[in-house]
């Protein structure tokens, strides 16, 4: 599925796909593969259902995987701009938006020339990004504290998926550093920030045209390297190792296949299951459903798969009458777009950077 797409395709590909895996996922998140198929038939979800009162509903997973691009375009644009910004704080700080989304504020806000976060910009003008959709715990807490976590500075010991859920906009960030520090932000363990460094690894390689197994093979040569050692990176290999002997073997992709990998609440888990889908999967369907017809985390993994599986194909391999119903699409697709455009030049064209930086703030 790899080829010569144009970036802005795999882009809209890519979050349209994480959009659509999380939409797909968000009805049966919290049920059993044998609830599943008791409510929806033998082959579980095949199609959108309604979840939170629509069909097409996002949970947290896409809107912190926004919340991400804000972030890294906004350091973009002061890089380009100024020739200094930092990834790892602009980050954060869109994530004390996307807080503020939820209806909540951190106890301590980051000051930047004394003046607190901002709530502008594009996504936070946009309603459909202000929906309370399960978020993840650690996720909440961590930026409640209102203070920054990294590797050599963890905030906690979590290694739940809500680090690598987000990372997908890493991967236009140079792939496997940048969703070690995004994921870092708030969860301490290493497995669950090395997930998504590998995570956006695989992601950035696709970018450039690498298949599928090409990419695997450069993440893991990034988690052989990591400054850390062997031992912390340790989980990550073989949760990935698990998915792609899982996708050799010679039976025909199932659930109960994606159940032995795991259930998804934590990271390593969660990128075995997207990666077993979009290995064995002969199309972006059947891998986004596969994906999320499990006992576990099923909007994050399948976020995570059609993450995969949209950058792979690009944004003609979603099935439109799931791309069409999908909430704040528009938004999406604005956003995607502006991940693979050159940043605007204030002095050459200023109007066109005022609303760069009107619809991506960096810092405040």
């Amino acid at each position: 599925m790899a080829g010569t797409l144009e970036c802005g395709d795999r882009a809209r590909g890519c979050l349209l796909g994480g959009a659509i895996g999380d939409a797909l996922g968000a009805p049966v998140e919290f049920l059993s593969l044998g609830r599943i198929r008791q409510r929806f038939g033998p082959a579980g979800v095949t199609d959108l259902v309604s979840a939170y009162g629509r069909l097409g509903a996002l949970t947290d997973d896409t809107q912190m995987t926004l919340f991400t691009a804000e972030g890294l375009l906004g350091a973009r644009r002061r890089d380009d701009s100024y020739g200094i910004s930092a990834l790892g704080p602009a980050v954060f700080c869109s994530y004390l938006r996307w807080l503020a989304t939820q209806g909540e504020t951190a106890a301590m806000t980051p000051l930047r020339q004394g003046r607190p976060v901002e709530l502008r910009g594009l996504l936070w003008e946009s309603p459909e990004l202000h929906h309370v959709r399960a978020p993840g715990t650690t996720c909440l807490e961590a930026l409640r504290a209102g203070r920054m976590g990294s590797p050599d500075q963890p905030l906690n010991s979590s290694k739940g998926c809500g680090g690598l859920m987000r990372a997908a906009p890493a991967a236009w960030a140079g792939g496997f550093q940048a969703g070690v520090v995004v994921a870092a932000l708030t969860h301490g363990h290493p497995t669950g920030y090395l997930a998504a460094g590998a995570f956006a690894e695989i992601l950035h390689r696709i970018l450039e045209g690498e298949s599928l197994q090409a990419a695997i093979d450069a993440a893991l040569d990034a988690l052989h390297a990591w400054k850390g050692g062997a031992d912390q990176a340790r989980e990550t290999i073989a949760a990935i190792t698990a998915a792609r002997r899982a996708a050799s073997g010679d039976a025909a992709p199932a659930a109960e296949a994606v159940e032995r990998l795991g259930q998804g609440w934590v990271a390593e888990e969660a990128l075995a299951i997207a990666l077993y889908a979009a290995l064995v999967a002969g199309d972006f369907r059947g891998g986004v459903l596969l994906a999320v017809n499990h006992s576990g985390d099923s909007d994050s993994t399948g976020a995570i798969a059609g993450n995969l599986l949209g950058a792979l194909g690009g944004e003609a391999a979603l099935p439109a009458e799931w791309v069409e119903p999908l909430e704040a699409g528009d938004v999406i697709r604005q956003v995607a777009t502006d991940l693979c455009q050159p940043i605007p030049q204030f002095d050459d064209n200023p109007r066109a950077w005022e609303e760069h930086q009107r619809r991506y703030p960096y810092y405040t």
